[in-house]
């Protein structure tokens, strides 16, 4: 679509539709009336920080929210913070956040535009990736004159920081910092509109500050819902372990998705597909509808299929999988010890091995052993599939012993 033949007013309507704020109100509108005079599109930013290597399901609110402005024409601009991740986003933290290595935020760093073409349309024209490290990499001059444009009760203004200031709670200069060089970014970029999730607010109000103070014409902010985790309680975070990442295998995202809590479900069909739970269904299969969507949408059709059918095979009829690890047991005298192969394979105690085989909850190739047995013929076990559980496999090698 070219954005300078579209109408404003409809254009902002549907850009905002889903937004939980559009600030300053009428801006989108006036952005939208602006660039089309001029005959250009809209330079959209979005920020992400490569804390982790996984670009997550909760992220890909925001980039959907990117590609509706690429299907309009307008330029996306993709900040990968290299520098900004040195720092930490201390958004919605009641602790100073751990630093990580430089080697580890580049090697993230280096696998994001990859993952975010699974949203985005790889187009020269509608996407520009960036790392803000190409302008915060600055002499410590322009730094001070950056630090100017805020005072420390601005700062502390913000919920989070305002918090642990109340609780004499540690709080680090260069954290306070943070939302002053995410502000830079859009100075750098020459950012029309800036999006983020609503606990960006704060950052993204005052990287319009930030570029008045530049002399740059202000963004408009676009703020998004937050998608809960597979928790279901706390957003979707790599550092709380309750997300999935966009290339994570299709049985792992299948079956992380059917982990997610009754009470989210109207939340992730919503933010990730547009639409309500089907009606008339029950909670299980509205679920596994979902996680059949979201793995389509991530691989494809096929391995959506496949990963359902790999789910029940595995969790509902209790078969072996089809790839499974394995283990390499040195018997002696011919004779492997279960109980220890067992603490092996599965990483339990010796003493929960034994108790699993008493309980008959340890099988080979289907079959329950008997748990008296502890010690059994390595020839028996080669080769052959072995189950603690109902959803723990291991196939054994048998690995001669050392002469």
């Amino acid at each position: 679509m070219d954005p300078s033949r579209s109408d404003p007013v409809s254009d902002a309507a549907f850009l905002a539709r889903n937004a939980v704020e559009c600030l300053p109100a009428g801006g989108l509108e006036a952005k939208l009336a602006s660039a089309g005079r001029e005959g250009r599109p809209l330079r959209v930013k979005l920020g992400l920080d490569p804390t982790a290597p996984d670009i997550h399901l909760g992220h890909t609110v925001v980039l959907q929210k990117l590609r509706e402005f690429q299907d309009r024409g307008h330029r996306v601009v993709l900040i990968v913070g290299d520098y900004t991740a040195r720092v930490g986003d201390p958004s919605g933290r009641s602790s100073t956040r751990p630093v990580l290595s430089g080697a580890d935020i580049d090697a993230n760093a280096e696998t994001y535009r990859e993952q975010a073409d699974k949203v985005l349309l790889d187009d020269p024209d509608l996407l520009e990736v960036r790392f803000n490290g190409e302008w915060l990499d600055m002499p410590a001059e322009d730094l001070f004159a950056l630090a100017r444009v805020a005072t420390v009760a601005q700062i502390l203004e913000r919920e989070d920081f305002g918090r642990r200031f109340a609780a004499r709670e540690p709080i680090s200069v260069l954290e306070m910092l943070y939302p002053l060089l995410q502000g830079y970014d859009s100075v750098a970029i020459d950012a029309d509109v800036e999006l983020g999730g609503t606990d960006q607010t704060f950052n993204l109000l005052l990287g319009r500050d930030v570029q008045r103070s530049y002399g740059k014409p202000e963004q408009v902010v676009l703020t998004m819902p937050i998608l809960p985790g597979t928790d279901g309680v706390e957003k979707m975070s790599k550092s709380l372990g309750n997300h999935i990442g966009v290339t994570e295998a299709p049985e792992e995202m299948y079956g992380k998705t059917l982990s997610v809590p009754d009470k989210a479900l109207a939340a992730w069909y919503e933010l990730l597909l547009g639409q309500h739970p089907p009606d008339g269904v029950g909670p299980r299969d509205a679920k596994r509808a979902l996680a059949r969507a979201i793995v389509a949408r991530f691989h494809s059709d096929e391995a959506a299929i496949a990963a359902e059918e790999h789910f029940d095979r595995v969790f509902v009829r209790h078969e072996a999988p089809e790839a499974m690890p394995e283990v390499s047991p040195t018997p002696e005298a011919g004779l492997v010890h279960l109980p220890a192969l067992l603490a092996d394979a599965f990483g339990v105690s010796r003493s929960d091995a034994r108790r699993q085989l008493g309980q008959g909850a340890v099988k080979l190739d289907g079959e329950a052993l008997d748990g008296q047995a502890v010690d059994v013929p390595a020839e028996r076990i080669d080769g052959r599939v072995l189950q603690m559980g109902k959803r723990r496999f291991v196939r054994v090698r048998i690995t001669a012993p050392s002469s």
